[in-house]
């Protein structure tokens, strides 16, 4: 008989099983944690030694995990001997996806200092905020970023290690080449480091104002990595008997940003600690990630959902052999169920995938997959996870029945344990153990959790609440539609109208009219944009995937 979902994860929680899972309590709060996952990040990544088995595919460069320790151990050498860095001192990495990336944040963290992952989209005034707000002591960065951030860096004492430098430019005072301070052969300098010390700074990808930097712990990032392995247990666990796995060698692509904490820790982390090969992408581009994934038989695309609709929009999507996937799908933003039909259609072994994480959780979240995403297409998954508690609590921090809607709460050994230097903002979002998420949503009676919307996304139409998901989503179910973003414009009667920009697939046409004769159908009236715009350009989003939909007001309808 198949295993229900529950009973799948009671048989790889349970006692004396790789992901046995034990109660404990920690300041007061208690979760539920993988007793045998290595203490620290150290551990992890001492676990690839002498693995002489591709790791890092980038452009024509393969690296071995040996390759890369050996880089590493070079690295964490000169961080300590020739920069001075010790326990607790930030060091930032600023540059795009490549094996430096990799190799700075594990020489990074080995030494017990912290990894501050700097957007490299950002201007050389969002740098300048980022390297003072951190404190950062040294920025290893590739070229564009070493021009950006010479000027700060100069200003505030820092010290670059250039990545990939020309060798024919000059060198700005306090710059030096990666090849010229990273010499190989050298040993890994020994370093007590604990559990609770802090290990990461990702900055949140806020669309207005400065960032914030959420910080983690080793505890918190090592749980994540084992609670993301655990789901490839929960579901070996609920196959049928004698029904095997792909039998495939597991073969990850990095197709968002490594700054980012689904490109961090749930692809690079894993593939690190659990041995994968990591096909690297520079840049997305959606025919240069097909031809990876058929020349090196990729298995798990993990991304935003528009990547999963730009790949399937390539017009050379057929000529492509895509059988070797088996996960299509990520986070970062609601996938259209639309979307969810068409991977589950389009892919041969591969099965739709949706995580709801956030750079507070690690990118930890229930997740929904196989039967049950194409079934409840809406939803991001079951809840609880094997280590993850979920609750929908209303404006008065009650904890409301099934199928009522509310604020997400949650509760992980994954959660950061603040934002650096901001006790308010903490105090603010981290109540007592549990993560408010500002996300709107609630749990059916299955357990599925739902998310409507962003609480302050949420259009006040007249007195009647409307969810850019819900609209967003009726609107995709248009054949014409390529992207599609819905937000809430002032009106001085109504409080807010309700309005929209899209973006068409290329020769395809749509009026205003078609467009709401389409959602009534679909959506009560008041939910229907009374505003549209249409136009030729892609949808401005943050590096995280994630519409910018304050700056579009300024940008279609001023």
């Amino acid at each position: 008989m198949v295993l229900s979902i529950k009973e799948a994860i009671a048989a790889v929680a349970a006692t004396g099983q790789p992901y046995e899972v034990l109660e404990v309590e920690r300041d007061g709060v208690t979760n539920r944690e993988f007793k045998n996952s290595p203490a620290t990040l150290r551990q992890f990544f001492d676990l690839a030694r002498g693995i002489e088995q591709t790791f890092l595919v980038y452009e024509d460069e393969e690296w071995s995990f040996e390759d890369v320790m050996r880089e590493v151990d070079a690295l964490g050498y000169a961080l300590v001997h020739h920069y001075g860095i010790k326990p607790g001192d930030r060091v930032g990495i600023a540059m795009r996806n490549l094996p430096e990336w990799i190799v700075s944040f594990a020489a990074i963290i080995s030494i017990g200092a912290v990894s501050v992952s700097l957007n490299s989209w950002w201007t050389e005034d969002e740098l300048d905020y980022a390297i003072n707000d951190s404190g950062l002591r040294v920025l290893i960065a590739d070229t564009e970023r070493v021009a950006r951030a010479e000027a700060p860096c100069e200003r505030a004492g820092v010290n670059i290690l250039g990545v990939r430098l020309d060798e024919l430019l000059p060198l700005a005072p306090g710059v030096e080449h990666w090849k010229d301070v990273v010499i190989k052969g050298v040993v890994m300098p020994h370093v007590e480091i604990t559990p609770e010390m802090d290990a990461t700074i990702l900055y949140t990808a806020g669309t207005t104002g400065f960032p914030k930097g959420a910080v983690s712990t080793h505890r918190a990032v090592c749980q994540a990595i084992m609670a993301f392995s655990s789901s490839a247990a929960i579901q070996a666990a609920r196959r049928e008997p004698g029904e095997e796995g792909s039998g495939q060698t597991p073969c990850f692509i990095l197709i968002v940003p490594l700054f980012h904490v689904t490109g961090c820790v749930t692809v690079m982390m894993s593939c690190f600690s659990w041995h994968f090969k990591l096909v690297m992408m520079y840049r997305w581009e959606p025919e240069r990630a097909l031809q990876l994934i058929q020349r090196h038989q990729v298995t798990a695309f993990v991304g935003v959902p528009t990547q999963s609709w730009d790949m399937l929009e390539s017009p050379n999507f057929s000529k492509y052999d895509t059988s070797s996937l088996t996960t299509v799908g990520g986070g970062g933003a609601p996938a259209p169920p639309r979307l969810v039909a068409r991977v589950n259609d389009s892919f041969s072994h591969g099965s739709p995938v949706l995580g709801y994480g956030m750079t507070e959780t690690n990118a930890y979240g229930p997740a929904n997959s196989g039967d049950d995403y194409v079934t409840h297409a809406s939803s991001t998954g079951r809840t609880p996870t094997i280590v993850m508690d979920v609750e929908i609590r209303d404006e008065n921090l009650r904890v409301l029945p099934a199928c009522e809607s509310g604020e997400i709460w949650m509760k992980s050994p994954t959660l950061i344990r603040g934002y650096w230097q901001r006790p308010e903002a903490t105090a603010e979002t981290i109540q007592q153990g549990w993560l408010r998420t500002g996300d709107l949503g609630y749990i059916d009676e299955e357990g599925f959790l739902y998310i409507e919307d962003r609480l302050k996304d949420m259009i006040l139409r007249a007195g009647e609440n409307v969810y850019s998901a819900e609209v967003e989503s009726a609107i995709y179910e248009h054949p014409s539609i390529h992207e599609a973003a819905v937000f809430g414009l002032p009106d001085e009667r109504l409080g807010e109208e309700v309005a929209c920009v899209i973006m068409l697939k290329h020769g395809k046409h749509l009026t205003k009219a078609e467009l709401h004769a389409h959602l009534s159908s679909r959506l009560a009236s008041f939910k229907v944009p009374t505003r549209v715009s249409f136009t030729d350009e892609p949808l401005p989003r943050n590096p995280a995937g994630k519409f910018l939909k304050r700056e579009m007001p300024r940008i279609y309808f001023s």
